[in-house]
């Protein structure tokens, strides 16, 4: 089976390949601007997503599947860039690889796209973004869910909700921390920490969504998450306790994201019933 990924030389981009390097059946294509992690056996192929050449399936392989990453502009949520022009570009380049004969593909959403409903988050709730990459993210989904009537593909819709681990952009909680402790700073400055999170490792996000393409092509939306809420200045100080820093929270001192809801998190059940439980 050959696979070919978008978004390979970003963070989670990293961890896809090297997963996808554990199956011995799978040859890995993958679609980058920027050089990628050493480690990993795969053939790259230099092609821009905003000015894709018209024979990008040819240039690709031809591949089974493609797990598609790439989204620029992150971490600004709020940027209009997300659906003018990024929109535009992301459904173009797709259409064109559906339309030249791709069976099978796989993209990632985000939590956001549910907006700002509290609690439990299950994939049979409508969307309802409330910031420009959640409803970005919802309308290129619709997009291919319409261009499905006329060029039949296999589609899942991966959205995601929090990641950690090392490479994470250092604007991010986790890499924020360990760059403290590592400076052997005694405080930590953060929010109260009381808001209710869904986190998983990156390693584990990168595992089901290489599961799910290779396993259970056209699953449609599914959540990628632990489904177990987790108060963020819990999650904190049981990154300090592993880590054994004599370090303090200094609780209070950013106030909470307004583009979020206080309190939510993922349903895992549609994930555990496609892959087992872990």
């Amino acid at each position: 089976m050959k696979v070919a990924v978008t978004g390979a030389s970003g963070f989670l981009g990293g961890y896809v390949l090297r997963e996808l390097a554990q199956h011995r059946d799978v040859e890995i294509v993958a679609m980058t601007r920027r050089p990628l992690p050493a480690g990993v056996a795969v053939r790259e192929v230099a092609i821009n997503l905003e000015e894709p050449p018209a024979d990008a399936y040819e240039q690709l392989g031809r591949p089974d599947v493609l797990i598609h990453l790439a989204w620029a502009g992150l971490p600004n949520y709020r940027s209009t860039t997300h659906f003018e022009p990024q929109l535009g570009q992301q459904y173009r380049f797709l259409n064109n690889l559906v339309a030249a004969g791709l069976p099978s593909l796989l993209c990632t959403g985000t939590c956001f796209e549910y907006g700002m409903r509290s609690g439990e988050l299950l994939e049979t709730m409508p969307a309802d973004p409330t910031n420009p990459y959640g409803f970005a993210k919802d309308a290129l989904r619709r997009q291919l869910e319409f261009l499905r009537a006329t060029h039949p593909f296999k589609l899942t819709w991966t959205r995601l909700f929090y990641m950690y681990g090392a490479g994470q952009p250092a604007t991010s909680l986790y890499p924020l921390l360990m760059a403290a402790g590592q400076r052997g700073d005694r405080s930590f400055p953060m929010s109260l920490g009381e808001q209710l999170r869904d986190y998983l490792p990156v390693t584990d996000i990168a595992r089901n969504i290489v599961l799910l393409a290779l396993r259970a092509p056209n699953s449609g939306i599914v959540n990628i998450c632990s489904g177990k809420p987790i108060a963020v200045r819990r999650l904190v100080e049981g990154w300090v306790a592993e880590q054994k820093w004599d370090m303090q929270l200094e609780l209070g001192r950013y106030p909470y994201p307004d583009h979020e809801p206080l309190a939510f998190w993922g349903s895992s059940r549609k994930l555990a019933a496609l892959l087992g439980s872990p």
